[in-house]
């Protein structure tokens, strides 16, 4: 039987492959092993070849790129090597020569999945066929314009009896008090009553007649999505049943027993990393480290570059994973975290009796971190420089990586202050970057929604339903190499805003230079907040700061 190991050309040393094996949440990148094993396959991918009959360059399509997996393993005869492996489906394509076969059982699926998915689509064939039907569209368009109909003239008659209400008031006011007069103005009021009754019991009658038709309509439609919901959830049960997951000690459990009470999500277990170490123990391999990372164009949310590597996904495979590694020892997972001290000093770029710019480095945290361990920040520096000051005192924030200008207010009044006119978008701010790429055009507005990726927070994402408005204005600098230089206008201030707008396709498409969460990581993020301009809050001049970016 086909192992699809490809050995390392040449033999890594005992101790190289000595040890835990990594867990595959580790945030700070795989073990050197497993980078190199990667490295040998995005060298494949560069080099035009992904797998007979699928170029590379598919996966630079929209919607092409595909996360991709090696697992280093040591064979019975202690030979290492290392499987390959992608998520879901790889140009249509569950099998494919050199990677891996997905874990589920394929008869047992090719027993479920044909008659499911014709049942699937059968419904919905009929409920897009009763959408799109000419009595449907007919009776919709008609009901949206009697809506707009009965609206116009509503109003029509509010404003004509109002006309006359006013009327009849001026009418009273200047009469004396004849009964006859005062009658015919009561007779006039009771009659625009009359006839907003009778307009209504028209507009009832003409509703009367529309609606049953519609609402029976919309009824069968709502059922027939109802069922296909059923029918699509009945499926995924059977078909989560063909999956069986092994794990180091030579068990085996059914997929759903995993996330129980909760049914898996879709696409669980056809991630790269339950696909390989599933094939390592089926075939007697023992695992020694693990890597995943993007191939090709981002997806439509963005969050994700080409070549850079990531940890195995929370929503899929968090209840997954720790059950498989069961009998292997492996390490607990690494994780971000700040430096414990910046050694570089807070520059101090003005300061007065209200308000103080200090210039942040990058590494440096704006405010203390969640983590008690690292209690250094701009905000503990400037509480112990400025013991008597009030409120809250920074006025806005800078990522960790980001370096550059801060404000910050010395009392409660100036503080609330700034925030006002950061909320009016009154402040000008100014950052400058190297992203890697070459930027088309010269400058430009980026506005798309973003969101946290709740999945894999930090990380922000593109989300057009549930994101925030997001806007940034930008200028090219400069171009060299295979980098831009560009100025960035932020004109709202989301979380990582500036890097996000940066690498997404539907922003310059060039992730910032050091990016670990959204490019590649190298000595620093080259991002600097370099100019700060707002008005005085005390003097009400207008004030500029300036520091030109360490990069």
């Amino acid at each position: 039987m086909e192992t699809w190991v490809t050995p390392f050309e040449q033999q890594p040393a005992p101790g190289d492959a000595a040890g835990s094996f990594p867990s595959p949440f580790d945030e700070l990148g795989p073990q050197a092993l497993a980078r190199q094993a990667a490295e040998v396959l995005q060298a494949e991918f560069r080099a035009g070849f992904v797998a007979p009959g699928i170029p590379a360059a598919m996966l630079d399509g929209p919607e092409g790129g595909k996360m991709f997996g090696v697992l280093v393993v040591r064979e019975p005869g202690g030979r290492i090597g290392f499987l390959r492996s992608f998520s879901g489906m790889l140009a249509g394509r569950w099998e494919v020569p050199g990677f891996v076969p997905p874990l589920f059982d394929r008869e047992a699926r090719e027993r479920v999945e044909p008659a499911g998915e014709a049942v699937v689509k059968a419904l919905l064939a009929r409920a897009e066929e009763l959408r799109t039907s000419p009595e449907l569209t007919g009776l919709r368009a008609a009901h949206e314009a009697q809506q707009a109909r009965h609206a116009a003239e509503r109003a029509e008659l509010r404003t004509r009896h109002e006309e006359r209400k006013r009327r009849r008031h001026t009418l009273r006011a200047g009469l004396e008090a004849s009964p006859e007069a005062l009658h015919a103005l009561d007779q006039e009021s009771r009659g625009d009553k009359a006839e907003k009754r009778r307009m209504e019991a028209a507009h009832e009658a003409e509703r009367r007649e529309l609606e049953p038709r519609r609402a029976r309509l919309e009824r069968r439609l709502r059922a027939l999505e109802r069922l296909r919901w059923i029918v699509c959830r009945a499926l995924m049960k059977r078909l989560h049943d063909t999956y069986a997951v092994p794990n180091a000690r030579g068990e085996r459990r059914p997929l759903r027993a995993l996330y129980a009470p909760g049914e898996p999500p879709s696409g669980a277990a056809d991630c790269a990393a339950p696909k390989l170490l599933a094939h390592a123990f089926t075939h007697g391999l023992r695992p020694l480290a693990l890597a995943e990372f993007w191939w090709g164009a981002p997806p439509s949310s963005g969050g994700r570059a080409s070549g850079a590597f990531y940890a195995a996904c929370r929503d899929k495979c968090a209840p997954l994973l720790p059950f498989m590694l069961e009998g292997l020892r492996v390490s607990p997972p690494r994780v971000f975290a700040p430096p414990a001290a910046v050694t570089e000093g807070l520059s101090v770029v003005y300061e007065d009796a209200w308000i103080v710019v200090v210039e942040k480095p990058g590494g440096l945290l704006s405010v203390p971190a969640k983590d008690t361990s690292v209690t250094d920040s701009v905000l503990a520096r400037l509480r112990a420089r400025y013991p008597h000051a009030t409120g809250p005192l920074l006025v806005h924030r800078l990522d960790l990586d980001t370096s550059g200008l801060l404000v910050a207010a010395l009392d409660s009044r100036t503080h609330a202050a700034l925030q006002r006119q950061f909320a009016q978008r009154e402040i000008h701010k100014r950052y400058v970057a190297w992203v890697e790429g070459l930027v088309q055009g010269e400058e430009g507005t980026i506005d798309f929604p973003m969101r946290v990726d709740l999945d894999d927070r930090p990380r922000q994402i593109h989300d057009p339903v549930h994101g925030k408005s997001a806007v940034t204005r930008w200028r090219v600098l400069e171009r060299r190499g295979q980098r831009t230089r560009v100025a960035f206008f932020p004109l709202t201030g989301r979380t990582h805003q500036l890097r996000v707008h940066a690498a997404h396709p539907l922003g310059l498409g060039a992730p910032i230079v050091g990016d670990r969460l959204y490019g590649h990581e190298d000595v620093r993020l080259h991002l600097h907040a370099e100019s700060l301009s707002f008005q005085h809050p005390e003097t009400g001049q207008h004030v500029s700061f300036e520091r030109p970016a360490p990069f």
